[in-house]
């Protein structure tokens, strides 16, 4: 399926070297907020929250650090800002389509940074429209393999609504409609399978294949400099690469 994010494997690749740990704490903790401050602060009953609040154990993001941005989502802190979730689109090098996910307490900051960081990499930001349509919303949720038969998953997920189950490295990668993630995630709670995490996500129905080194290197720093924004929650790219080129790159 041409939705498997090369640039999600390309962090994962990376790992925990490139990672700024205060920066990944700052970007839970704004999905932590903005999922209190839309659902309520209960994560049992608020499906977004539990979601959020499960991605941010899974990166040992201590216990009162959560609790301050659940307390912050539903404005029982004074002088909590007020975080406003938007979606950009644009184009990296080689014709390659983005979309940024932020959350802003002021989106003309926002613009302004993304439009010099995109500048800055050889890319553009477009307008409204422009590249959504390469992409479809959906549901994720991964699943550590050592935690169910890859069966037993299967017809659990299928039950409960899922799309595809994917064999990865070290996990199993469950794919739903964008509506039936928690449903999902839900069954497996229920039926007892640990996840290591559940979100949405934006997945891409059309792939611009990469073969120059030079090209692929110019994205991945566009990708880089995206996600080290402060506003940044989540980047997008439809590039794919081939397997020798991704290892490269991602030293």
């Amino acid at each position: 399926m041409a939705g498997h994010s090369k640039w999600s494997k390309v962090k994962r690749i990376k790992g925990a070297i490139d990672v700024k740990r205060g920066k990944l704490f700052s970007k839970l903790s704004k999905e932590i907020t903005v999922a209190a401050r839309m659902g309520g602060g209960d994560p049992s009953g608020n499906p977004r929250l539990r979601a959020a609040v499960l991605g941010a154990r899974a990166q040992s993001m201590p216990g009162e650090n959560v609790d301050r941005a659940i307390k912050r989502g539903t404005g029982e802190l004074d002088g909590a800002n007020h975080f406003e979730e938007l979606v950009y689109e644009g184009y990296a090098p080689g014709g390659v389509a983005l979309i940024v996910e932020v959350a802003t307490d002021n989106k003309n900051r926002t613009a302004a940074d993304l439009r010099l960081i995109f500048t800055k990499n050889h890319g553009n930001l477009a307008s409204a429209g422009s590249v959504s349509y390469m992409f479809k919303r959906k549901g994720q949720i991964s699943v550590p393999k050592g935690a169910v038969n890859e069966d037993s998953l299967l017809d659990i997920i299928l039950e409960a609504g899922g799309d595809e189950l994917v064999a990865e490295d070290e996990h199993f990668i469950i794919t739903t409609a964008h509506d039936h993630l928690y449903s999902v995630a839900e069954a497996l709670k229920n039926a007892g399978i640990a996840t290591d995490s559940q979100k949405l996500t934006y997945l891409p129905d059309i792939t611009v294949p990469i073969y120059d080194e030079a090209v692929a290197a110019q994205v991945l720093r566009l990708c880089d400099a995206l996600e080290e924004s402060d506003d940044v929650q989540n980047v997008h790219p439809n590039f794919d690469l081939p397997e020798e080129l991704l290892a490269k790159l991602s030293v």
